[in-house]
């Protein structure tokens, strides 16, 4: 790392939204040639904090100075042409252009006559895939990829600009460990070429194998900066968090009862075949796999989401028919999905009107007739039994932090009174302490008899709260394991298809 060189100073940033102060007399510098962590829990203002920086809110108060001249940007191109770039959490595609028409958006090769010049614009996307070690095809649509796809797109847009500081936020959320060290190497390569990285993320792992320094944010303020060398996790957490959470994993033993889902020879053409399994009243069920292994298309199958072209689904010894997600739900069945923004959430409408649209007809009086007073009941019995954060069931669902979202999602299915859960990715980007209060409503679900399905594709998660795991590796089941006999190297060996080979 360049020692002594800072590229980057922010004080005394402020930023308030109507009712919310997001930031408020915060600090952050940043070095040539390191990567800088930004923790703090959802609504901590990281996120803020760094679209004040790349051009997308306008600070209160406050200076930025950047390589010795201080800057104050209005705009996201400001933000650009002053060499600094962006890795969103939230994915932004165009999705109906083509994977190189997004990257180079706005600055497309033209022709003599002035049109995109089709040929040049290929090859700077293949250039910059071969040195970023990216295998996706220039003219795929963006629709048709994976979000795990979507990101790598988003990490070479980027990297394409040859910013001076790029900012990643929560960049590894939705892609698999292979590009997660792939992503790594590229991030070592920017630093060694003197490259500034701002890297938010929630994984301690990755944070204290790849930062240089950290800086916490807790409730909009400045708390601390530390070197990441010989920095206890603990201490980390307590900073974050203003208290010490023991217990992340806060795994119950329930009693687990008789089968309550059982799935038989299930099909889903070129994805999966004939894959089998039971769930048990009380058992969280782990389904563990590197991305494309085909976690979430047999849920989605499971829940009517996709089209099964075989195979038998039972309840309770009894064959039921799911051909559709409204009989997932007839027959017991929720699902948090992965994406909760795209999916799970209407992000438009309140927190009250999300929580109830899965049991709008029970509040309709003959059908027609909305009975508000009880359906305003619900609404606060979940706000309080979740532990909500929200300044009201009338406030927008996204303005809230990721895991009050994630709440929501899980607050919608539960008036539902489902028998079976399926979570997909439950904890997948938000803070340590939002993590423990979903473990801990996880447990007390298993505990009142619900079978739990969760997908996860962070082991310790699936390490600390499973009583049983299957593992998946391109469409097939190739293990399952009881909770005495995890460990990481072995689902590992069974998800990377060793097992087969041996």
């Amino acid at each position: 790392m360049v020692k002594d060189k800072c590229i980057l100073k922010m004080e005394g940033i402020s930023k308030s939204f109507p009712g919310v102060k997001a930031l408020n007399n915060v600090q952050f510098a940043l070095e040539a040639g390191e990567v800088h962590v930004l923790m703090g829990e959802n609504g901590a203002g990281k996120s803020t904090l760094m679209k004040v920086l790349a051009g997308i809110y306008t600070k209160d108060e406050g200076s930025i100075d950047l390589k010795g001249r201080e800057v104050d940007f209005h705009h996201p191109s400001d933000s650009i042409h002053a060499g600094i770039s962006m890795i969103h959490q939230e994915l932004m595609p165009i999705p109906h252009l083509a994977v190189a028409e997004n990257i180079y958006l706005g600055r497309e090769p033209l022709t003599f006559v002035g049109t995109v010049d089709r040929k040049k614009l290929e090859s700077w996307t293949t250039s910059l895939f071969e040195k970023l070690r990216i295998e996706i095809n220039p003219w795929s649509l963006m629709n048709d990829l994976s979000v795990a796809e979507m990101q790598m797109v988003e990490i070479a847009k980027a990297t394409s600009w040859d910013s001076d500081i790029i900012i990643m936020d929560e960049p590894t959320s939705a892609i698999t460990e292979q590009e997660v060290d792939n992503l790594f190497r590229i991030i070592r390569q920017l630093k060694a070429e003197g490259t500034g990285i701002i890297y938010i993320s929630h994984k301690m792992d990755e944070i204290f194998e790849i930062g240089d320094r950290i800086t916490v944010f807790r409730d909009g303020e400045y708390v601390d900066t530390c070197r990441i060398e010989g920095l206890e996790r603990s201490r980390l957490i307590s900073l974050m968090v203003g208290r010490e959470i023991k217990d992340i994993f806060p795994k119950t033993d329930c009693p687990i009862g008789e089968t309550i889902l059982k799935v038989d020879e299930i099909s889903l053409p070129d994805v999966f075949e004939n894959l089998s399994f039971e769930l048990k009243k009380g058992e969280i069920l782990g389904i563990s796999g590197l991305m494309g292994a085909g976690r979430t298309e047999l849920v989605e199958t499971l829940f009517g989401i996709r089209k099964k072209s075989r195979g038998t689904i039972f309840k309770e010894g009894k064959e039921i028919r799911i051909e559709k997600p409204s009989d997932a739900i007839e027959n017991g069945l929720a699902i948090v999905s992965e994406d909760r923004k795209e999916v799970g959430l209407v992000l438009k409408m309140s927190v009250g009107r999300n929580l109830t649209l899965t049991t709008l007809k029970d509040y309709a009086l003959f059908g027609q007739i909305m009975q508000e007073r009880s359906e305003s009941k619900s609404i606060q019995e979940q706000i309080e039994k979740l532990i909500i954060k929200t300044a009201g069931d009338g406030q927008l669902v996204s303005t809230l932090s990721g895991g009050n979202q994630q709440k929501v999602v899980i607050g919608k299915w539960l008036l539902n009174n489902p028998d079976i859960l399926i979570m997909d990715e439950p904890t997948r980007g938000i803070d340590v302490a939002a993590k423990a209060e979903i473990h801990k409503l996880i447990c007390r679900l298993a505990c009142q008899g619900k079978g739990i399905i969760l997908i996860s594709s962070e082991l310790p998660e699936i390490i600390g709260m499973c009583d049983r795991v299957l593992v998946m590796h391109e469409g097939r089941i190739t293990g399952e394991l009881d909770r005495k006999d995890f460990t990481q190297e072995c689902i590992m060996h069974m998800a990377t298809g060793q097992c087969l080979e041996e």
